[in-house]
């Protein structure tokens, strides 16, 4: 792949039933006010998480990562698969130990005191070094930097260990003397892993009214002769369609892949997948929202990405009990998808699928299914990357 810069962009419309995908502290679905009126909405860091489950019941472990302050004892039972001979507890204290050999804080109960990222082929290498008892901190910082996971790329990694952050800093400071004295070139090493993928706050093309779901529940085994209600609560909900946006920065992606072409294609596709087959799961056994989206738009771009969301500033809205929101939400979609080519370079290529007829989206390929979208989108990665 050459230095051009390469952006994939995907467009969704969904409609959600009556659900509450995604809920704030009170237990009220999450909203935002857009264009002067309040909407529905789907963080970011949740469907982010939805797709990363997706992940894990689609690719290979080894290409995926853990995200846990139980970090040292996930590294341990990697241990253990190198070395059957050794106890649990001695796998533990060989992990404990390289993980404070690279500057880690652990605490008491041998957990980081806040949330790790750690690959698999990542923490297979690092059992390795604990193993073979490497105690310099430099190399144990590479193996946790090198063989990144797709999803550890696609999201990125920050490290809020402020001693792990104050022994990197002196670790740079002395590569950089070495530099200096021209007995080297070591370039600066952070443990942070910038996320070549982003994932817009799902919002509600219309404005959106919380409603109250009351309910009761019964004691099946109640002996009196007129049993009242032995729960009563209520559960806050809203329907809503979607306007969801997400982009790839391929040319960086692909770096993080070292360059694998094959690699970084199957991972592009499965994040596409996920993009679009995943969902919260918030109160989905109370409300049973499995939809999935009315209209698909993925484009490759040089220029850079472009979300469509100001096609919704004014709120979509319709004559109540005709006609629904999901038909004027695609066709407003596909009108800003011509009128920001006024601003932007046209996309180098997009394809579209829709459920219903009648929506046609000029300059792009239409698609039967989803299948033939992710098949013409890996031909496109092939020939570009």
């Amino acid at each position: 792949m050459s230095k051009e810069k390469l952006f994939l962009d995907i467009h969704v419309i969904q409609n959600l039933p009556p659900s509450n995908i995604n809920r704030d502290d009170t237990g009220s679905p999450k909203t935002a006010v857009y264009g002067g009126v309040r909407r529905a909405r789907v963080s970011s860091q949740s469907w982010k998480k939805a797709m990363r489950d997706y992940f894990k019941d689609k690719a290979d472990n080894g290409y995926l990562g853990v995200r846990s302050k139980r970090i040292v004892e996930y590294v341990a039972k990697k241990i253990l698969e190198i070395d059957e001979t050794l106890s649990f507890e001695e796998a533990e204290k060989k992990s404990l130990e390289a993980f404070t050999s690279a500057g880690f804080t652990v605490t008491e109960e041998n957990k980081l005191p806040t949330l790790f990222f750690l690959g698999d082929r990542q923490a297979s290498d690092f059992a390795r070094a604990a193993v073979d008892n490497v105690k310099d901190a430099a190399i144990l910082h590479k193996i946790i930097k090198d063989n990144v996971s797709i999803d550890i790329a696609l999201f990125g990694r920050m490290i809020a260990d402020k001693d792990l952050n104050r022994v990197i800093s002196k670790e740079n400071k002395k590569s950089k003397k070495i530099i200096d004295n021209g007995e080297n070139e070591i370039s600066s090493i952070s443990l942070n892993e910038n996320a070549s993928a982003q994932i817009a706050h799902a919002i509600s093309t219309h404005g959106v009214q919380t409603e109250f779901d009351y309910f009761t529940a019964l004691d099946d085994l109640s002996k009196d002769a007129k049993p009242g209600a032995a729960m009563i609560d209520t559960i806050e909900y809203n329907s809503s369609t979607l306007y969801r946006y997400g982009n790839v920065a391929l040319h960086e992606f692909y770096h993080q892949m070292k360059e694998n072409k094959e690699e970084t294609k199957k991972a592009i596709i499965l994040f596409v997948e996920a993009f679009l087959k995943s969902l919260p799961s918030g109160k989905i056994n109370s409300f049973a929202n499995q939809t999935i989206p009315s209209s698909v738009v993925v484009s490759l771009r040089k220029d850079r990405p472009v979300s469509l969301v100001s096609a919704f500033e004014t709120p979509i809205k319709t004559k109540l009990s005709q006609e629904g929101y999901v038909n004027e939400s695609i066709e407003a979609m596909f009108k800003e998808y011509q009128k920001i080519q006024r601003f932007v370079d046209k996309p180098e290529i997009s394809f579209y699928l829709n459920l219903s007829e009648g929506h046609v989206l000029e300059g792009a390929k239409e698609e039967i299914n989803l299948s033939d979208l992710l098949n013409d989108l890996g031909k496109e990665l092939d020939n570009r990357l």
